[in-house]
């Protein structure tokens, strides 16, 4: 069985200042809305974590008896 080669990846690390501006806005202004809405999603899930039994909101009930008058 032959072997897949793996592509090598350029590394590439940039040192900078918290007030150096960056291109942000101009990246996500080129990507739709989709895929902006998409990696919201992912951001948010990484942050609070997922976890399907609790991904949707949860039913509140309350029972409360009427006063007859």
């Amino acid at each position: 069985m032959a072997k897949k080669r793996r592509k090598k990846m350029k590394r590439t690390v940039t040192i900078g200042q918290l007030s150096d501006e960056g291109n942000d806005t101009e990246f996500w202004l080129s990507k739709t809305a989709g895929e902006r809405l998409e990696a919201l999603e992912f951001l948010r899930q990484t942050i609070y974590g997922y976890d399907p039994a609790t991904a949707r909101v949860q039913r509140v009930l309350e029972i409360v008896e009427l006063e007859r008058s």
